[in-house]
């Protein structure tokens, strides 16, 4: 299975790259499964300031948008998907208690199992 995957001008981690000249420039592969400094940057950018500012984050201008998981929106009290700049978190939080979320890339629209542990009585999951 490919360690991210691009497609007219989108990407698909499962939770990030760090370097600033994109995935594929990327030092280390553990990265694309556990480093979260992309999330936290776009959740971090203020509004303000406009995609050509020098002080705009370059990660960010790799793509149209970007598609992650790994960081489960639960843990900001919120059971959709979240966006944040061009950034797409799509882990609602299905190994706690969350749900399982397909979310078409096209039109922004998701669709939500029930509470997993409701699906599956006696899973703890990670909880």
């Amino acid at each position: 299975m490919p360690l991210y995957y691009e497609e007219d001008s989108r990407l698909f981690v499962h939770a990030g790259f760090s370097s600033m000249h994109g995935p594929a420039r990327e030092h280390h592969a553990s990265n694309f499964f556990w480093d979260r400094t992309l999330w936290e940057m776009a959740m971090s950018v203020d509004n303000r300031i406009p995609k050509d500012s020098f002080f705009y984050p370059k990660r960010l201008l790799r793509y149209k948008e970007i598609f992650i998981g790994h960081t489960p929106t639960t843990n900001y009290d919120i059971e959709v998907p979240m966006q944040k700049c061009n950034v797409w978190n799509v882990d609602t939080g299905a190994a706690f208690l969350g749900r399982i979320t397909a979310l078409d890339i096209d039109s922004k629209k998701f669709q939500q199992s029930e509470v997993v542990q409701l699906l599956y009585p006696g899973e703890a999951g990670r909880n």
